[in-house]
């Protein structure tokens, strides 16, 4: 037995070997972003809140990275379900020109159209400054980003997320070296870059990441001597991974233009409320990563065992994915609602930023089992390889529902930010019920039941 096979053996044994290293490698990469916030902090509330704009506004690009590392897990897993060696070849390889021809188109656009996305959702002055400088810098670390995270879908497919995980961690400590440097300089030698030293330190340690990744991909045994040629485009495989990535992709573009029209609502409330949500996700994050973890170790184990046929393994492993996530939802519940204010110190002293990040908390709080069961949704899908559903339910909970709901909480009932807060919650919830039909009666079609054999 292959020791990449998902369709044989416990299903807690797969979780336990995908869902910890990929937990881990996202909580440094989480940690990452939080030594950049730190650091952000030390130069005040102004350098925090263009830290979040310039972040969101060059994250939207990275929607196509996460995409194609989605599409890829899926499409190559669904392949070695099926033992298609030669299918997995060729999808791995035009996988990995696709992302270096999206990220050539990708940076040309982000030139032009990164300053009109941060002067929307930003006042003129000090942080809109800030935010200019530090996305047109973090261009430059986009191959890096896009191009790793792209091409770890083939390791993820293999069952490898400590490739990643290991990447990660490296960067993170390195990060914690280079980003004071870079903002500080080195007394009587060199005065530093300033604020744009964060994004400086990141173009560095991201493409270290980038080059771990690609030796391990070329280190699989699936890959060993596939010829040059495997690597020119061809219009079918491209469209293979387009129509996969696609709406994958969108529905994380709709997620952080979601968070421009956060942005664009709290701008009336100030640059404290903007930099407050930023932390406040920083926070949201580092106690998601269990559950991001389980969630994505769904997508591989999934997807192998649809593509051989084990539907009941299927069902298993969304069962098993549900109730551990319920026990970390337990746990992270009271941790923010309760921790908020205090974590929140720890970026900033600035009283009214701290104020209103615990507030973001509180309300986060109560989603917390919500978010669980609408990230393992995604995952079936994919691995069902219907991530068109995906996109329609992103459309509607991040786009249309985000909109509408906080219009209604602060432009018709009055709230101030807590409204903002309670159209976010709204949108999630009603998304979640719209995602729990749609996946029942897309599994029942494909696979003859969601939870259960019908």
């Amino acid at each position: 037995m292959q020791k990449d096979d998902l369709t044989t053996g416990p299903i807690s044994g797969h979780f336990r070997a995908l869902a910890v290293p990929a937990a881990f490698g996202m909580l440094f990469a989480t940690l990452y972003n939080v030594v950049d916030v730190y650091f952000a902090g030390m130069l005040g509330t102004e350098a925090q809140a263009g830290l979040a704009v310039g972040y969101q506004a060059f994250f939207i690009m990275m929607a196509v990275g996460f995409g194609l590392g989605s599409a890829l897990s899926a499409l190559v897993s669904n392949a070695k379900g099926r033992k298609d060696g030669t299918s997995s070849r060729r999808l791995a390889a035009q996988g990995i020109s696709f992302g270096l021809i999206a990220t050539a188109l990708l940076m040309c656009i982000g030139a032009f159209s990164g300053p009109f996305l941060i002067a929307l959702v930003s006042e003129e002055g000090v942080y809109r400054d800030a935010a200019l400088g530090y996305f047109n810098w973090l261009l430059f670390a986009l191959p890096a980003f896009l191009l790793a995270y792209g091409t770890n879908g083939i390791l993820q497919s293999h069952g490898d997320t400590v490739s990643m995980q290991r990447g990660l961690m490296v960067a993170f400590v390195a990060n914690i070296g280079l980003t004071p440097l870079f903002i500080f300089g080195i007394p009587g030698v060199w005065g530093g870059m300033g604020f744009n030293g964060i994004a400086a330190a990141t173009i560095l340690s991201q493409t270290g990441v980038m080059i771990w990744i690609f030796s391990r991909v070329f280190a699989l045994e699936m890959m060993q001597g596939v010829p040059r040629d495997a690597f020119i485009p061809t219009w079918a495989s491209f469209r293979e991974i387009f129509a996969q990535m696609l709406p994958t992709t969108t529905a994380l573009v709709v997620m952080f233009v979601s968070g421009f029209v956060v942005q664009f609502a709290l701008k009336g409330f100030g640059g404290e409320a903007i930099a407050a949500y930023g932390v406040g996700l920083r926070i949201e994050q580092i106690l998601l990563l269990p559950v991001l973890g389980m969630t994505g170790a769904l997508l591989p184990i999934a997807g192998q065992n649809f593509g051989a046929g084990e539907h009941d393994r299927v069902r298993e492993a969304l069962r098993f994915c549900w109730k551990v996530g319920f026990v970390m939802a337990a746990i992270a519940l009271p941790s923010l609602w309760f921790g908020g204010h205090f974590a929140m110190g720890l970026f900033t002293d600035d009283e009214a930023v701290i104020e209103i990040g615990a507030s973001y908390l509180r309300v986060d709080a109560i989603l917390f089992p919500v978010y669980m069961m609408l990230f393992s949704i995604n995952s079936v899908l994919q691995a069902l390889k219907k991530p068109i559903w995906t996109l329609w339910i992103s459309i509607y909970r991040q786009g249309l529902g985000v909109g509408l709901f906080i219009w209604v909480f602060v432009s018709l009932a009055g709230f101030d930010v807590i409204g903002v807060w309670l159209g976010i919650a709204t949108a999630v919830a009603t998304g979640w019920l719209l995602a729990m039909f749609v996946a029942g009666r897309v599994a029942e079609r494909e696979m003859g039941g969601l939870l259960r054999a019908s």
